[in-house]
This record gives C-alpha cells, structure tokens and sequence, in this order.
C-alpha cells in the first residue's frame, strides 16, 4: 500500500522484476558521456572517414540519451512510490533506480552503454534529492565558485579563474526548481514576490539566488563553495598568498588580542583570511559570531554562532546584523568576530571593540587599507549617527589597530598586498603605517606575476602589546630576518 512499505522496499510499483539488458547487446555501443555532440573532422582518408562515422554514432547515442532521459525521469517518477525514496539513502535509492532505469531501457528497447546507464542513473537521482546539474560541480574539490546565469550558461572558478562549462539546465524552469530546492531546506522561498534570497547548502556552502522580474534573462544562482580544508596562515604561506614573516607577524598580532579589519574585493578570499587569523585565538575564550550566511570555520570549542534573518513575507521578523551585534555584547563575549560590515553596524561593532573587546575580527569591501577606514566612516555617517568628524576619527582610530588588505591578482592567486597599522589621530587625519606590501612588475613568468613581499623596515606600534603576551621577541626575529 502507498506509504506503507519498510524503508528497504522496492520501489518499483509496476513491476516486482528487475531485468537486466543483456550483456550482450550493449557490448558494442559507444560508452561516452560529453554533453554536446562532436562535429566529425574533415575526412581526407578512409581511416578518416570511419573515424568520423564512429564520432557521429557516438553523438547519436548521446543526443538519444539526453532525448530520453525527460521521458525517463517522468517514467521513474510514476512507476516509484515516493515516500519510500525520500527515506532511503543516497546509494541504496541510486542502486534500486538502477534496476528500476534498466527494466525501462529494455521496454523502450533503448540501447545504453553500462557507463551511459551508470550516468543517466546518477542524473536521476540528483534530479529527485540533490541539485541536478550542479551536483557533479559541488562534488569538485577544485571548483571554488558555481555562477549560473540561465540554463546555458554555467561557469566555475579553478585557479582564481573563470571558465564557462558544457553543464546545462533544461529550461528557465529547471534552474528555477533547483533554486528552489535549495532555498527550501533553510526555510526560505525564491519566486517573484521574494526573488532575492541569501541562502546556505548543507555543506555550508553560500548561495545568492536571484529570480525574475529582477534578473532579466533567467534565474541566476550564485554559490561561493565551502572549503573542506583547514586553512592555515603557514598554508597560505606555502600556497605563496603571503610571505613567512608577514604569516608570523600576523599570527602574533591575532594572538596579542589587536583588533584586526581584513580589507578586499568580492572573491579576494577576506573570509579563507579570517578563518585563518581565528585559530591563532586561544582555546579558553569565548567567541560569538555574527554572519549573514554562515561560512566561518572556527576550531575552538566556545563558539557561539549567529546569523541574521530576512523579513518574513508580511515584511516581519528581519533580525539585522545590528541587532545581533547589540545582542552579541550582552552575551559576555571576550571575542566578536563579525564576518563583514555592510552598514550602520559599524558604529556597534567600533563601540564593542572600544569597550573590552581587544581581538575582535571583522572583513569590509575596499581596495586599499586607506579606503576600508573610510568606507568604515561612510556607512556610520550614512546611518544617521550625528557624531562631529574628529569624533568618529578618533573612534576608528582606537577601535582598528590592525589592517590586512588581500587581493586577487591577474593571475587568478590571492595575495596579501598590504599590512598597515592604525597609530591614531593627527588633527583630523588617521594615521597609519605600512609593515608589509607586495611589490609586483606586472610581467608573467609561468602563469604567475613576479613580485616580492615586502618589510617596509618600521618597528610595529603593537611590539609593546606583543610583550605582554611574551612575542616579542619572536616578532623582532621574523622581521629581522626579513630586514637582512
């Protein structure tokens, strides 16, 4: 009966059998999976010719398959009872579609490779509980950014690098019901009254989905993938995002408890920075966390994670970052680590590190670490705060000691170009210096631009915090060594 079958039922509610194609019928049959099909080569020979024929066999196959696999889906769907499949797991579902996909093949007399099989069998199951075309993308390690910009278009990030992929959706449809998908398992909706949505897959992973009316040519899925690997300041000095002393001089910094701004761009890796400069924090505090999409990766064991809310659709419930910011501080942190300030609660997140707070972490978007102090200062002014110029100075000024500008470069690798410390203010003017920079020719040598990171030569304004915390003698090591 409908519903009533144990988990490890068939699913098949036409048929109990579970023939298998014969081996010997699909002996012969091209086993090829590429997505769009290969124009033959010109022929200039015999050899040539039967070359072309077995590509253009081989296409046939494949156009039949994809032709088919609509008419499938729908046939798997009908044949299977569906409160059954959602309580399987992944392998078993896949293996009894398995049996389920050949049984249709040989009605439909439809001749399939093992491999065609194993992949159109794969497709169904992403199809019914995972994320359709996206699903080999997410399963790439190597993949780092997913952006689908219509059913046609889907590109990926390797290396710090953009290139367009053959994965295609089936209609505007297809990549609305993926989106969908996605957006229901945190609780959301995406449709034309709410076609904006921030939202996270279960592996953490961030997605930024928006729908018609407002994206004209279809649904657009942005997703930043999260990263399976513990990222470290000595792994970003081997991976050359920074040099061995700027790794030290900002572990101690982050252990000697500054307060530290991490500065860029969109995908210049502000986040994998920060997660970085966190495991430096000692195992004893306690940390809360403030997002709007949950990415940070923290190791200690007293982490207390939040995350805003967007309004409901009656415009209620909207729990902003301040919001959170105001409450985090009654919530007896000794850390604060805001994941990016975007507006008004700057001026929280400044009073949070003035009050008690020392070694709090925060990212904003800026191309230099001058302009991340100003655009800092402009979003406090914009939120209506009516503090004189040389007062809201002077608040940055004590609140930041630390700026760390990261950028990706022309060659698609992150660096770390700029080290600055705040020293304070001069008349209305904040002062700074710079510890490190990265000095680059614009020229490629193997892919990579040439370029040397570089001690300015300053002694740190934090050497005296370090002391306290019994660095500084390791820091005035690194540096020198740096110096010779």
């Amino acid at each position: 009966m409908f519903g009533r079958r144990p988990p490890n039922a068939d699913l098949n509610t036409r048929s109990r059998s579970r023939v298998q194609p014969a081996a010997e019928a699909r002996t012969n049959v091209p086993e090829t999976v590429a997505a769009k099909p290969i124009e033959p080569a010109p022929a200039t020979g015999i050899d040539d010719i039967a070359h072309a024929l077995a590509m253009q066999k081989g296409a046939q196959s494949r156009s039949a398959a994809e032709g088919n696999r609509d008419e499938i889906l729908a046939e798997v769907l009908e044949r299977i009872d569906a409160s059954t499949a959602v309580r399987l797991s992944r392998e078993d579902l896949q293996s009894q579609l398995g049996g389920l996909v050949s049984e249709i093949l040989l009605e439909r007399r439809i001749v399939l490779g093992q491999r065609e099989q194993q992949d159109l069998t794969r497709q169904l199951v992403d199809e019914m509980v995972g994320f359709g075309p996206l699903e080999p993308l997410l399963n790439d390690e190597t993949v780092t950014d997913i952006m689908v910009n219509g059913p046609s278009k889907v590109y990926v990030e390797r290396a710090g690098k953009l290139t367009l992929t053959d994965v295609n959706f089936r209609s505007n449809a297809h990549v609305m019901n993926v989106a969908q998908r996605i957006v229901s398992r945190v609780g959301r909706r995406i449709d034309e009254s709410v076609p904006l949505v921030d939202a996270r897959l279960p592996d953490g992973s961030r997605v930024n989905i928006i729908a018609p009316p407002l994206a004209l040519d279809g649904t657009s899925i942005s997703i930043r993938k999260f990263s399976q690997k513990k990222i470290t300041l000595d792994v970003m000095a081997r991976q050359k995002n920074l040099s061995n002393p700027m790794a030290t001089t900002l572990k101690i910094a982050a252990a000697s408890r500054l307060n530290i701004l991490v500065s860029g761009g969109t995908g210049s890796g502000k986040t994998t920075l920060l997660n970085a400069l966190s495991r430096m924090i000692d195992i004893g505090e306690r940390i809360v966390t403030i997002e709007d999409a949950a990415e940070l990766q923290l190791q200690q064991p007293h982490v207390v994670r939040l995350e805003t809310r967007p309004m409901n659709i009656e415009g209620r419930g909207e729990i902003t970052m301040r919001d959170l910011v105001k409450n985090a501080l009654r919530m007896r942190p000794d850390r604060i680590i805001l994941g990016e300030i975007r507006g008004e609660e700057a001026i929280d997140m400044l009073q949070a590190m003035n009050t008690g707070h020392d070694g709090s972490l925060s990212t904003v978007h800026a191309n230099s670490s001058r302009e991340a102090l100003i655009r800092i200062e402009n979003m406090i002014s914009m939120g209506g705060h009516s503090m004189s110029e040389r007062g809201l100075r002077t608040q940055i000024a004590n609140a930041i000691d630390m700026i760390v500008q990261i950028e990706r470069m022309r060659d698609g690798i992150r660096r770390i170009t700029q080290v600055s410390e705040v020293l304070g203010l001069e008349g209305d003017v904040i002062l700074m210096q710079d510890l490190f920079t990265f000095d680059y020719g614009g020229a490629l040598h193997e892919g990579r631009l040439v370029g040397d990171f570089r001690y300015t030569g300053l002694r740190p304004a934090f050497l005296k915090k370090a002391g306290y915390f019994g660095y500084d003698r390791v820091l005035l090591a690194a540096l020198n060594e740096t110096a010779q």
